[in-house]
């Protein structure tokens, strides 16, 4: 048995190749950047009116300034602003020749149809200048990032369409077991509904891969070891719920050696969890992860996700970052033996609390949870207003 850490280290090293595609930036959200963005242009790309205004000298802004033209955005400026006078200006049009401050419409007075006249003896510049956002050859977007709506904006500014992006990692789901059936039955004494393997499913789109489910699988090596080999052919990640404990029928560690997967480990000293196994094969990986599903949603945050974003990529190694909070009330615990991962909300004080929870197969206990508070080994009793670290979802 290894420690947490351990098996976060184990992980991380792990080989493997980052495959990509070209997308278009309308299709790119949510997915990792394989390549650097440099801008192909100054941005602003010339100095710009950030008001709707008159354009004019600094130095005239106390006089009566006279109107020589008007420049709407998207027209190119034809005279030059002389002493005394100023061009009407649109918000985003070049500012004209001679001109260095825009004085913004609602501060001046209309002398006549020709004149206008500041209301102010100061102003601000209200100019938007050359390059001041983005200059031309500079880095705007690093890879590894994951693309959202800011991004696509930046994209679009500098002229990236067709976007060099990680391809989405696949992901076989099998659960094994013969008292588990599909949800749509109605369980008969011995039976449960299968809801490891639809809560993976969804935690997998979350992370931006796709999910492959390869149903429920009997408890025999035979049909264990077909449906493994046959996930290998269509994923990177092989996930399988059950069957990796030390029961009678827990073929999965055994049939994995068969097949030629390195066991990295076999269990790891946390809580909920212990029971998890990780293999490598070929630049393929395998998680037997525990038949509770509450173990199963922690693990596949804790240990799945991260290498999910590692195969993409990504700068962040895992988005849920760990944060420091406050606990809301005194927290004793039975065992200290192992790390635990916590459920827990967050209350209307921004403090963390425990959720009810019962044990690794209180499934429901998640739908009330923020994230997952870190409590080390050793650890017993922590009191009110310490501060612990949480993994929010």
């Amino acid at each position: 048995m290894i420690t947490f850490e351990e098996a976060q280290k184990v992980i991380s090293e792990s080989k493997f190749n980052i495959s990509t595609e070209i997308v278009d930036i309308k299709d790119c959200l949510g997915r990792f950047l394989a390549e650097d963005i440099f801008s192909d242009i100054n941005m602003p790309p010339f100095d710009k009116s950030a008001v709707d205004g008159f354009a004019c000298r600094k130095s005239d802004i106390s006089n009566n300034l006279e109107i020589i033209e008007i420049i709407q955005a998207g027209s190119v400026p034809v005279k030059i602003v002389g002493t005394n006078q100023c061009s009407q200006i649109m918000t985003g049009a070049p500012i004209p020749q001679g001109a260095d401050t825009v004085i913004m419409v609602e501060d001046t007075l209309e002398i006549d149809n020709k004149f206008v006249r500041s209301k102010f003896d100061s102003v601000k510049q209200n100019i938007c200048f050359l390059g001041e956002d983005i200059k031309e050859n500079q880095l705007v977007l690093e890879k590894g990032i994951s693309i959202n709506p800011a991004h696509i904006a930046v994209m679009a500014t500098v002229g990236y369409v067709n976007v060099k992006v990680a391809k989405k990692p696949k992901v076989s789901i099998l659960s094994t077991g013969n008292e588990i059936i599909e949800p749509y039955l109605k369980p008969q004494k011995s039976q449960i509904r299968n809801s490891n393997s639809y809560q993976l499913i969804a935690q997998i789109k979350q992370s931006n891969a796709i999910p492959f489910y390869s149903g429920i699988v009997d408890d025999n090596e035979k049909s264990t070891y077909e449906a493994i080999k046959k996930a290998i052919e269509v994923s990177d990640i092989i996930l399988i719920t059950g069957g990796v404990s030390m029961g009678k029928f827990d073929f999965v560690p055994k049939i994995l050696a068969e097949i030629g997967f390195d066991i990295k480990f076999h269990k790891i000293s946390i809580q909920p969890g212990k029971p998890t196994l990780f293999a490598e094969y070929n630049g393929k990986f395998c998680f037997g992860l525990p038949g509770n599903p509450v173990s199963t949603f922690a693990i596949y945050e804790l240990l799945v996700k991260p290498l999910i974003f590692k195969l993409q990529g990504s700068k962040l190694n895992n988005k849920n970052k760990r944060i420091k909070m406050q606990l809301g009330i005194d927290f004793n615990r039975k065992n200290d033996d192992r790390k635990s991962f916590l459920p827990v909300f967050i209350n209307d004080k921004s403090e963390i609390i425990p959720v009810d929870y019962h044990g690794s197969a209180h499934i429901n206990s998640l739908c009330l949870a923020d994230g997952l508070a870190e409590i080390e080994i050793g650890i017993k009793f922590i009191h009110k207003g310490e501060f612990i670290d949480v993994r929010l979802f």
